[in-house]
């Protein structure tokens, strides 16, 4: 009877599921539209047919300031034979969600479960970015679902950006902004050119003005690594709040640069650093010190070695940098904090050290733009003998006046009272960043043996000392041998000295004996020898690309490669140079004899720190040469 029980519980329940999903099947229409996006959009699982978002404005009760209201409600459907995706929302302190649903076709409510929960990395919380999400299966092709998401910013000035691309390919999208008589707001269009958008502006008889963008097939977010940031790449519009009118008076917003640096002067304000707790820390490190720039070193590279950076997302997840002594005897901040840290402990040892806002290579804006867009990265500024120099903590292991490729050529606020200073972080140029490889080779029966030396400058040294640092303690000297012979069990490194691994103002050195296994063969009179063995970007190929391809700093490396001719061979045969000049990367490879010796050289510099869209069929087609070149073999013949 007890199984009986059970199974005609089953049957109901199954009888219910059924019943309360009937009618969210895919039609016919369904899966051929399905199957047609499918072809366009061949990478892509998941498209939304069809999004339409609106944004208003608002007051808050004290009339002090403006709303938004952000609405949001999309087709979304299933393209391939099944699909599963996670549907996410961020939101702070300065927004709430108040609709986050999905429904079937049929409108009613699915049963995934939504989590809410804070925004964490690696078990630290952001400061109060949350985020809502849930986990979403489509069963089969052409299943759809309906996403409606209300969303409410307490503050206008958070609301900064639309973008018509999203996570998935978008068959058609519409944006609509109602703007009341009442708000001053500039919609400033990035990146339109060679996109087809429709806009249509409409009045109402209260003279609120409604813009409509309109566009059609718009593909999701390129999924390429080490792409440009996206305010670079994609079609989108700044929301920049100038003034609003409440009870007859007028409040300004952001109408220039100078209302945007009056806001974070006023968030600077509410800071009330102590900075007794690091007085004698500030003491300790500069009392020995004989010259300012010893005294500024030691502050500096403490921040660097001492406190670690915790990352907060771009845009709203806070602006006001944390009090000094907080990140201090925490031993953590983000990059406000780290910056403010730096600034007090350099003016407790007398120097002039200021808070400067920044936006990184990532982001396309400047100054012009007065939106919290512009910035999502905090430095110092210290004035030194009629100098600036910009500290940034958290480059780990950068010398002092030496910056980071990603804010090189950035403009900067600088904080300075009541006024400020907009100024621009130098380039430099990729010698800067040099690193050279050097070898003295010769043959020692199947084998190659020889000396070399390693030299590392700028960002090449501060990357190698990241990676040296983040070796276990104890293992470091295997992993570094280990890193230096490529992790190629052919490549024996042996009697490795280097220079001070924990002094970052000197140029980084390494030197050892080497020993090439499998790089020689022997047949009758004949020597054939494979000398390349670091292979310096083979099978570097960038397939299937949108973007440019952006490396971390403008590399320059340079190899020397020295192979002495036993007694009695000469040689026979010596592999192709290859020479490359673009605008934005140099490739020299070449071999020659002088005298009883074979020397081989390499130089790759890319000197803008980039491969473009446009140079990528270029590049794929110089790497294919790279790897027969790096395939062919020197011959030697005995006299």
């Amino acid at each position: 009877m007890k199984n009986l029980s059970k199974i005609f519980y089953f049957f109901l329940l199954n009888i219910s599921i059924v019943s309360a999903q009937k009618n969210i099947d895919p039609t016919s229409e369904d899966i051929q539209l399905a199957k047609k996006i499918r072809e366009q959009y061949s990478k892509d699982d998941v498209a939304i047919v069809e999004s339409n978002e609106y944004i208003t404005f608002g007051l808050n009760k004290n009339d002090s300031k403006v709303t938004v209201n952000n609405s949001i409600k999309e087709l979304l459907m299933n393209v391939n034979h099944r699909a599963d995706i996670q549907k996410y929302e961020f939101y702070d302190s300065e927004s709430k969600i108040e609709t986050f649903n999905l429904k079937y076709r049929n409108e009613k409510n699915t049963n995934f479960y939504i989590v809410d929960e804070f925004y964490k990395d690696k078990d630290l919380f952001y400061n109060d970015a949350r985020v809502k999400h849930m986990e979403v299966d489509f069963p089969v092709q052409g299943y759809t679902y309906n996403f409606e998401l209300e969303k409410k910013y307490e503050d206008v000035k958070y609301f900064t950006s639309i973008y018509f691309n999203d996570e998935f390919p978008v068959i058609k999208k519409q944006v609509s902004i109602t703007v009341p008589e009442w708000l001053t707001l500039e919609l400033k269009e990035f990146n339109f050119e060679g996109n087809t958008i429709e806009k249509t502006q409409t009045k109402d008889s209260k003279n609120n003005i409604t813009y409509t963008f309109t566009v059609k097939n718009v593909p999701s977010f390129f999924k390429d690594e080490n792409a440009p940031g996206k305010s670079y790449l994609y079609p989108h519009i700044l929301l920049i709040a100038k003034s609003f009118k409440a009870k007859g008076k007028e409040t300004s917003l952001f109408n220039s640069a100078a209302d945007l640096y009056k806001w974070y002067k006023s968030l600077v304000d509410l800071m009330k650093d102590n900075i007794s707790v690091m007085k004698e820390k500030v003491k300790e490190l500069t009392e020995n010190a004989k010259t300012d720039e010893e005294k500024i070193k030691n502050i500096y590279y403490w921040v660097q070695d001492n406190i670690r950076y915790i990352a907060f997302e771009d845009g709203i997840a806070g602006f006001k940098p944390d009090e000094s002594n907080h990140v201090f005897e925490n031993r953590y901040g983000d990059c406000k904090g780290m910056a403010n840290l730096i600034k007090q402990m350099l003016k407790l040892a007398g120097f002039d050290a200021r808070l400067t806002w920044i936006g990184t290579k990532h982001i396309a804006y400047d100054y012009t733009t007065p939106s919290l867009s512009v910035d999502n990265h905090m430095i110092c500024t210290l004035f030194l003998k009629g100098k600036k120099y910009f500290l940034d903590g958290t480059e780990k292991y950068n010398s002092f006046g030496e910056y980071a490729e990603r804010i090189q050529n950035k403009e900067v606020m600088i904080e300075d009272g009541d006024k400020f200073i907009i100024d621009k972080i130098p380039k430099k140029p990729s010698e800067t960043n040099k690193e050279i490889y050097k070898a003295n080779l010769s043959l020692e029966n199947e084998k190659i043996i020889g000396k070399c030396s390693n030299s590392f400058l700028g960002e090449s040294r501060a990357q190698f000392l990241y990676i040296y640092n983040s070796f276990e303690t104890d293992k470091r000297q295997t992993r570094l041998e280990n890193y230096l012979s490529k992790n190629d069990k052919n490549i024996q490194v042996n009697n490795l000295k280097n220079s001070d691994l924990k002094n970052r103002d000197i140029e980084l050195n390494f030197n050892y004996d080497i020993v090439l296994n499998n790089k020689v063969s022997r047949f009758d009179n004949d020597i054939y020898i494979d000398l390349e063995y670091l292979n310096n970007f083979k099978n570097f190929e960038l397939k299937d690309r949108k973007t440019d391809y952006e490396f971390d700093f403008k590399k320059n490396y340079e190899s020397n490669i020295t192979l002495s001719i036993p007694s009695g061979y000469k040689v026979t045969k010596l592999p192709d140079d290859l020479i490359v000049k673009e605008n934005n990367y140099d490739v020299v490879i070449t071999f020659e004899q002088n005298g009883n010796e074979i020397i081989y050289k390499k130089l790759f510099n890319f000197k803008n720190g980039v491969i473009k869209m446009g140079d990528i069929i270029k590049w794929n087609e110089f790497v294919k040469n790279l790897n027969t070149l790096y395939n062919q073999q020197i011959t030697l013949t005995k006299q």
